[in-house]
């Protein structure tokens, strides 16, 4: 059984040397001689197993990690985009992953967006302390193995970088993760190792590669075998002279050759045929190169261009399947058409519109606004269009009636739809900014309309008449009360606490001689009642408790985590809760 390399994506926050790790990897077999070892695909570079042995040197049998892979397919586009539109049913094409981090700034919000997804998608990752050169008084050793450069660094310069190491862990921990120095930890299973280097002067590199090849043992055992039928992702879609519209594809599984039937993902599954599988030749620089070499076959893993007729309408992300057999077709469509439905779809419940740019991300979305508990009414791919803000447009719940869209823009006329039907509208490329975003605006609004409601409502209060303050006695009665319990508000109805007689409303509240909107427990208050007369209905020193109708509590129980502590326990005295 033939065993295919891991697919590797570097994650993390910009600036924080993605690209420089990337290239690190790279150049460094480069420079060291292994040039020829190297093969560019399209996308994609794929690093063999014997070079990285040459290049780990005897680290791979100091850690005991015996490497059964063919080699690393690393993903050249960095970053958390890659990953996501990389995706296949269930997860994403990258069995593994780096989580770059500039060990000299920690976590930043595009680290924790990278963490969620690899959580989401949950992909094993190894974590680069990157930037281990710009730590004050570091002597770099270019290319060196970080077990070798350590010990050439002062006291103080080893003791800041552990400090530095030890608050990535802190951080780590308080995001669910256990985590450790590579070279200290018990178990890869259960910790998350982290690799101080450095992308600019290589140090460290070494490591990186063998921690991938041991995690790629760890976990990816009876994962990685070559079954029949091609499987990949679109990872861009672009025009190339003389060819027309190419797919670069990222091949997970399987074997493609020209002459196969390609069934590519989308709303309607395109069926055509490979004329050509173009990649690049065997590069020293690694750079994007025009000219292409033909192949007729590839096995996976391998990033790949396919330059095939009617792919115009094909996005990112999309998934394929490539079959030999035209009775194959109808299966292959079939699977497809199931994957896409899983991500995209329109249901008769009231929920959030949501739009993504791809396959992979808009899945991403779903996840996440499915674990804060929000529910989706559509979920589609491509930009905002009249369509969804009509589908929007249905949603009865106000706090609903919105469209959330990740990384994708708003068509002109549904954006002045958007006003007319008074849809509010979310933005973002940072997927758990955008859900942010919406709950911010969300409590907000939930906070205005518990505030609005509780306004209307009587409150559950309890007065006692002061003695010695009667103002006047009626027409109106005019007396002084201190509030015992609850909240009292203009126009709530009262009655006698010990005879259970409706005495009529509160109509004023006075506090030292001008108008209050509401007194609650501890104040003395004046307040003025039209219908009781004080000697008759009401006396002095008697209590005064709110009449609460069975439709008013309904919106006290509403509003509940609005209301006082004691207007809770009135309620529950009463025999009302």
């Amino acid at each position: 059984m033939t065993i295919r390399q891991p697919i590797v994506a570097v994650l993390g926050h910009v600036d924080h040397g993605k690209t420089t790790i990337l290239d690190s990897i790279r150049g460094t077999i480069v420079q060291s001689g292994e040039a020829g070892g190297i093969t560019q695909h399209i996308g994609a570079s794929f690093i063999p197993i014997d070079v990285i042995k040459n290049f780990c040197g005897n680290l791979l049998d100091k850690l005991k990690i015996d490497v059964g892979i063919p080699g690393l397919l690393f993903v050249d586009t960095p970053g958390h985009e890659a990953f996501t539109t990389l995706r296949r049913r269930g997860g994403s094409v990258a069995d593994l992953a780096i989580l770059v981090v500039d060990v000299n700034k920690g976590f930043q919000p595009q680290t924790d967006e990278s963490l969620e997804y690899l959580k989401k998608f949950k992909t094993p990752f190894v974590v680069a302390a990157n930037k281990i050169d710009l730590v004050p008084g570091w002597f770099p050793k270019k290319k060196a193995c970080f077990i070798d450069t350590i010990k050439e660094q002062s006291y103080d310069v080893s003791g800041e970088l552990e400090e530095k190491m030890y608050t990535l862990v802190a951080q780590l921990s308080e995001r669910g993760f256990e985590a450790e120095r590579f070279d200290r930890i018990n178990d890869f299973r259960k910790q998350v190792a982290i690799v101080p280097c450095s992308g600019k002067t290589g140090e460290g590199v070494p490591e990186l590669l063998m921690v991938l090849a041991g995690l790629s043992q760890q976990f990816l055992k009876g994962r990685l075998e070559v079954t029949g039928k091609a499987k990949g992702a679109v990872l861009e879609v672009k025009d190339l002279k003389g060819f027309g519209t190419t797919v670069d594809v990222i091949v997970y599984d399987g074997v493609i050759k020209i002459g196969d039937h390609l069934i590519v993902g989308g709303k309607e599954p395109i069926v055509t045929k490979v004329k050509a599988l173009l990649r690049p030749p065997v590069l020293k620089e690694l750079r994007i190169e025009k000219k292409f070499e033909h192949v007729k076959q590839i096995t996976a893993a391998a990033g790949i261009k396919i330059a095939a007729p009617n792919l115009e309408g094909v996005i990112a992300g999309s998934p394929i399947i490539g079959v030999s057999n035209e009775d194959e077709i109808e299966t292959a469509k079939k699977k497809i058409e199931k994957e896409i439905e899983e991500v995209e779809f329109t249901l008769n419940v009231d929920g959030v519109v949501t739009k993504a740019d791809t396959l992979g991300s808009l899945e991403a979305l779903i996840k996440m606004l499915k674990d804060n508990g929000i529910p989706i009414r559509k979920a589609g791919i491509g930009p905002v269009t009249k369509q969804d803000v009509v589908e929007a447009d249905t949603v009865k719940a106000g706090e609903r009636r919105v469209i959330l869209g990740f990384n994708v823009n708003i068509l002109k006329d549904a954006e002045e739809l958007t006003r007319d039907l008074e849809i509010k509208t979310f933005f973002n490329n940072i997927i758990y900014q955008l859900i942010e975003d919406y709950q911010e605006w969300f409590e907000a609004r939930e906070e205005r309309e518990k505030q609005a409601k509780i306004s209307k409502l009587p409150r559950p209060c309890k007065l006692k008449m002061i003695p010695g303050c009667v103002f006047r006695k009626r027409s109106p009665a005019v007396f002084g009360v201190e509030v015992v319990n609850g909240v009292i508000k203009p126009g709530t109805p009262m009655k006698v606490e010990k005879t259970g007689k409706d005495v009529g409303k509160v109509d004023q509240i006075q506090k030292e001689g001008k108008n209050v909107g509401k007194a609650k427990t501890g104040d003395k208050v004046a307040v003025s009642m039209e219908e009781p007369t004080i000697g008759r209905q009401i006396n002095e020193g008697d209590s005064l408790v709110s009449i609460i109708t069975r439709g008013n509590l309904q919106g006290l129980k509403e509003v509940w985590d609005k209301l006082q502590d004691d207007e809770k326990l009135l309620l529950k005295e009463w025999g009302l809760v």
